[in-house]
């Protein structure tokens, strides 16, 4: 058989834009910087025709605090719960101490570096002679954004592409307009916000902008905004014209029909030297092919199923986003750079959503840039877990580059993101064969699995999680939450994997570990109905509590539930999709259930989860997986992660499959061809 033909299984889903989706903008970027442009290719149509996804430029060092807001930890007052013999206290209650709460959850936040607009000097974007007849492509191959349209009756071609190592955007913008001083740059600068878009721009006194002009064709601009100082550069292809047009904004021209330039943003405010737009074009270019060629592929090309094309145009556009937002040196947040969601804080259970799937599709060298993070915040993990009682690190839940928690009455509760840097290290040690990762990840995985082994509670019979817990399925109280289904089972999991590598580097395992794998308690079960319940105190799951995530088929997907009883989970699924209310469902949902069904054999049913039409499954033209319904996340980069693992998965297997793309249906509908992807557990 011939191999797959890459360029043009990547090519034929470039998105192409014939009008102004304020859905779906497009963006390119590294992983440790984005910018997310209009049809202009630019950052033009703020004001005139705002987005619901803001436009922004952002990077994992923009981070900011408001001063004079509070921002001691140690002075918020702890809510105590019993948790066996221990007293433990969350960061959980805001009651009288709002301020405090608030500020220790909005601070740092992310904020939007600098708004890069096209100037035009008699034409906006919502009146006559604004761009009309407009075309812009993404070129997932090179990583090129093209636009072009008509401005006042004249040609305009803009192109923008993402230096692949450094926060540095070059253009090319192509015009008479350019000539006669009528279109140019426009550049201007917000102060920070913890809003969705990251700025504020209304808070003009509160920080500074200084342009200070270089050789004619550089130029370089201080920005002040409290105790942080940063810089952009920007270097021209000629000499410039420059023109302040109000407070942190500036416009520059050219003198010919091309105006070629770059804007680097550096986080100390130093003058680097820059690249223009050839030499970050072919930079950009040899990048993404060697994205494309030496990761993983897979095709449905030859399917007769109708869904196929949408299938792998959402798996080859969320392979570009994640590239871009979700495998930089940090996990990332939500909405990864593209905009605020929860301040620009990451959400650590989304971690494995996020970036796991690159472990999977020959990516890892990608994985492992923030999996170093988990080293560096171990500190802050152990005296948390030390501060609470218990041995080993606890990893948190909504955090910063420091590991710092945030107060929630929800989040600080969550105990599920504990066992991902065990699941992350496990795949990476497959991908890899090479035993030199289990020494270099050593440390995290066992200190992980100590904090495992002691929080349980021991009740006389087994041990068990909770109360107080939260669970992955969030609408439960945590004094009433008691061996959620999910969590047991990855709990076992996580702990059976801590005792093979110490198997594997010939040390010996403490006891405890066992004790508690084997002790664990089972996915609770229902008596009467023989379903699996979201937790034992949970009588009503297919009731009152059948919204949110299903987390009790989560037992038998994302882990291999090695306790569970593939029949009840069969009859499980069957009442979710009797009773579930599928529009409270998140974006991960859906690839994390068709995982499950994958391993229940029930492969229609798999590829109908993957693809089933409801409002938080929808995947616009960018390839964004967008939740409709909740405002606060005009994408959701967790869907498109768990897009990617569930159809590797779903494609190469996992421990125990058979055969050819376990995963999708076996009667000739699905012509599934990939290279290079790995077996899941």
């Amino acid at each position: 058989m011939s191999p797959i033909d890459r360029k043009a299984l990547v090519r034929r889903h470039n998105p192409r834009l014939t009008e102004w989706d304020p859905d779906s903008p497009l963006s390119v970027g590294n992983g440790n910087f984005v910018f997310t442009a209009d049809v202009t290719g630019f950052q033009t149509l703020r004001d005139s025709s705002p987005a619901s996804m803001p436009l922004c430029t952002m990077s994992q060092w923009g981070l900011h605090s408001y001063p004079g807001t509070p921002g001691d930890e140690e002075a918020l007052r702890l809510r105590e719960y019993a948790c066996g013999e221990r007293t433990v206290g969350y960061m959980s209650e805001a009651t009288g101490q709002e301020e405090l709460f608030d500020s220790l959850r909005q601070n740092p936040h992310r904020f939007h570096l600098g708004n890069i607009g096209l100037f035009m000097e008699e034409a906006s974007g919502d009146v006559p002679g604004g761009p009309a007849r407009f075309v812009q492509t993404l070129d997932l191959w090179t990583g090129k954004l093209t636009s072009t349209f008509e401005l006042a009756g004249s040609p305009v071609k803009s192109e923008c592409v993402c230096h692949p190592d450094r926060d540095l955007l070059s253009f090319r913008l192509t015009s008479p307009l350019v000539r006669t001083g009528e279109i140019g740059l426009d550049l201007h600068f917000p102060y920070p916000s913890h809003n969705g878009e990251g700025a504020d721009w209304t808070g003009e006194e509160r920080h500074r902008s200084d342009l200070i002009a270089g050789e004619g064709n550089r130029f370089f601009i201080e920005r002040t905004l409290d105790d942080l100082t940063y810089g952009t550069v920007l270097l021209f292809s000629e000499e410039t014209g420059v023109r302040e047009k109000g407070p942190h904004r500036w416009i520059f021209t050219g003198e010919g029909d091309v105006l070629e330039f770059s804007l680097l943003f550096s986080p100390g405010g130093e003058e680097a030297p820059l690249t223009l737009f050839a030499e970050t074009e072919q930079a950009a270019a040899r990048h993404w092919k060697q994205f494309w060629t030496e990761g993983a592929a897979l095709s449905f090309e030859g399917s007769t199923d109708p869904r196929a094309f949408e299938l792998e145009r959402r798996i080859v556009l969320s392979q570009y986003l994640l590239a871009l937002q979700s495998l930089g040196s940090l996990p990332p947040a939500e909405t990864g750079l593209t905009c605020n969601s929860w301040y620009g804080k990451f959400h650590l259970e989304m971690h494995i959503w996020h970036a796991l799937h690159g472990l999977l599709w020959g990516r890892e060298d990608l994985v492992e840039r923030s999996l170093e993070w988990y080293t560096r915040i171990m500190p802050a993990a152990r005296r948390r877990a030390e501060k609470q009682g218990y041995a080993g690190v606890r990893w948190p839940k909504m955090t910063d580059p420091e590991g710092r928690d945030s107060p929630s009455p929800i989040g600080t509760l969550l105990c599920w993101q504990q066992p991902h840097i065990i699941l992350f290290a496990e795949l990476l040690y497959r991908a890899r064969a090479d035993e030199s990762v289990l020494e270099r990840y050593a440390d995290r995985v066992f200190e992980t699995a100590e904090f495992m082994a002691d929080y349980p509670l021991w009740d006389g019979k087994r041990y068990v999680l909770g109360p107080p817990v939260i669970p992955a399925q969030e609408n439960h109280k945590p004094e009433e939450t008691l061996n959620p289904a999910f969590e047991v089972e990855y709990w076992r999991w996580a702990l059976d994997t801590a005792l093979m590598w110490k198997k594997r580097l010939n040390r010996e395992a403490p006891e405890k570990w066992g004790e508690v794998r084997d002790k664990m308690s089972p996915c609770p079960k229902d008596e009467e109905t023989g379903l699996y319940m979201a937790h034992e105190n949970c009588t009503d799951t297919y009731g009152v509590f059948a919204t949110d995530h299903p987390a009790m088929l989560f037992a038998y997907g994302l882990v291999p539930g090695g306790t569970v009883d593939r029949d009840a989970m069969s009859r499980s699924y069957d009442a979710v999709l009797a009773n579930w209310r599928f529009e409270t469902m998140w974006g991960w949902d859906f690839p994390a259930s068709a995982m499950t069904l994958a391993r229940l054999g029930r492969r229609e049913s798999a590829v109908d989860m993957l693809l089933r039409e409801a409002d938080k499954n929808t995947y616009v033209t960018s390839g964004h997986n967008r939740q409709i319904g909740y405002d606060g996340l005009p994408l959701y980069l967790p869907g498109n992660g768990g897009l990617l693992l569930a159809a590797a998965m779903m494609a190469a297997g996992w421990d125990g499959s058979e055969g050819e793309a376990p995963g999708f249906p076996d009667d000739g509908s699905w012509k599934v061809r990939s290279e290079g992807l790995k077996r899941y557990i």
